[in-house]
Parts: C-alpha cells; structure tokens; sequence
C-alpha cells in the first residue's frame, strides 16, 4: 500500500497518530498516512495537534462539562475564567458542552484546545448513570471544536446503548476527520471496585474497539496495575483526576504514575477548578506531565506546598 511518509525531524514532537475507524482502516499508522482514509487522517492529526504538548505530545485537559450533570459545583460560577486560569497554566484542552462553548469564546485562550462534550445525565433522574447524546458532530465542528467527547460507563443498565451512541459518533468523526475522546468507565450496580485493572482495561479496550481515538478511564492506583491498561489499547490513554480533594499531591500523584506507566496526561476537572488557585493547580499537573517532575516538587514550586 502506498503511503504519504512525513519526514523526520529533530524538532517535530511526538504526535499520536489516530487509530482509524471505518471500512478504509489500515490500523494505526505510525510512519506515514495511508492514501485509503487520508482525509480522515489529515484531519484528526491536524486537530490533534491542538490539543497536546508541543514536545512531548502529551495532554492536560481540564473538563468543565460538569454543571448539567451536578449543578453549580464550587468554581463553576465563572466558567470564563476559569478556562483562562486553566489556559495560562499550562492546560492543551478544556471540555466543555455546547451551550458553554460562548464562554471559550469570552475567554480566547491562546493555547488550550476546545473539546465539545456530546454526552449528559443529571444526577437527580432515575438511571445517573445513562449518558445520552446533546450534540451531533457537525454541531462540534461548526461550534469550533479540536475534538468531541462522548461518555460510556460499563456496568450501567444502558450500557448497550452508550455503546451504541459511541459507534455512531465515531463514524461521524471519522468522515469528518475529528478526533473522538472517550470518557469511559466501570460504573453500575454491580461494579464493586471501579478502579479493579481488569475492568478498566475491559473499558480502554473497549473504548478502542468502538473507535476512540484518545481514551478517558480510571487510573487504578499504581503504576504496575495501570500498565496493563495502557498495554491493552495502542491509542492514548489519558486518566480522570480522582474524587475532589483538599491534598493537592493527590491528583499529582496520579499524573506521575499515569505517565510512568505509559500514559499519555490527565484530565483534571474539580481538582483544578475548585482549587483556590487554578491557575497555580494547573501549572503544578503540567510541570509532572510535560517536565517530568516530581509531585512533591511540583506542589513546593507552585502551589507553596
């Protein structure tokens, strides 16, 4: 098969290549684009790009797509400002539903990403736990969106259906050529432990399979247990930044054993928005995730810690 290869280098960083869905699928490609889909690859490479590190390709997405589900959660009353603080840390993406997507615009990041969110459910209904969809690709696209997100929580009654959704966005995203982050968990009434490696290996292989080009899980609690994760899937696999807390080393730690083991960033949502200095919050994760440092160092630097 013929292929469009790219020239190495010393200064291009890492780019993930985007595993491509669809009936022209060569797999990942991780020399060159293949004639078969390229238009779909030139695109999501193109997108990808604004929404990760310069050199080290790796991301730091801060969602904020939080108020449909629980409401007015500490931080999320200025959302404007809280992607600025967000942007000037250090963040390559912000999650964000489409009616928000105004207040990327007030805000004009220089660097960060936008990422549509496309999935929803409200804590007060019946089934929390059955995400639908709000949003088509085309509405992301001509929202301004790098990528769109959908949510997938494995374990929950509708799971066949977010399954489902999550295909047919994949589809849409792979023939217009933007790249699809899946949020995806192990979460239902019989899920016991939803940070067990098998079942969140279960989920990034899944997640995968249905076309994912960057996967969204749990991190399981250390680095030799969440290698296996990264192990099962061969897209970018980025972790949640755990429950909110008040230890800041908490979500650094989590953002050290990501990448140890292979991962490619985090995305920290209440950590870092409903920390007292976001901004600060924000430079802390980036410093671990792009710089390799330490989470201790990472806290006394920039957060007085």
């Amino acid at each position: 098969m013929l292929t469009f290869a790219r020239p190495n280098r010393p200064h291009d960083p890492p780019i993930p290549v985007p595993f491509v869905a669809g009936p022209h699928a060569a797999g990942p490609v991780r020399g060159g684009l293949t004639i078969a889909g390229a238009i779909g690859n030139f695109g999501k490479t193109i997108r990808m790009r604004r929404l990760t590190e310069a050199v080290t390709g790796r991301f730091l997405v801060v969602p904020m797509d939080h108020g449909i589900t629980v409401g007015l959660i500490p931080g999320l009353h200025d959302l404007s400002a809280r992607i600025g603080e967000a942007d000037r840390g250090g963040a390559t993406a912000v999650v964000l539903h489409k009616g928000e997507v105004r207040r990327f615009v007030e805000a004009s990041p220089r660097e960060a990403g936008l990422i549509v969110h496309m999935s929803a459910s409200v804590s007060h209904a019946p089934d929390p736990d059955q995400k639908v969809l709000l949003a088509t690709v085309d509405e992301a696209l001509a929202l301004g969106a790098d990528a769109v997100s959908v949510h997938i929580n494995i374990g929950a009654p509708t799971t066949t259906e977010m399954v489902a959704d999550c295909a047919t966005v994949a589809h849409d995203c792979h023939m217009l050529g933007i790249p699809l982050l899946v949020m995806i968990y192990p979460r239902g009434p019989d899920i016991h432990d939803p940070y067990d490696p098998d079942l969140v290996a279960h989920c990034a292989r899944a997640a995968e399979e249905a076309g994912a080009d960057i996967v969204k899980t749990n991190y399981t609690g250390d680095v030799d247990s969440f290698q296996e994760v990264t192990r099962a899937v061969a897209v970018p696999v980025i972790t949640a930044g755990g429950p909110p807390t008040d230890d800041p080393l908490a979500p650094l730690t989590v953002a050290a054993g990501t990448i140890e083991a292979g991962g490619a960033g985090v995305a920290c949502g209440r950590n870092v928005f409903s920390h007292e200095d976001p901004e600060a919050m924000t430079r802390a994760l980036a410093s671990v995730i792009f710089d390799g440092t330490s989470p201790e160092e990472a806290a006394r630097e920039h957060l007085g810690g």
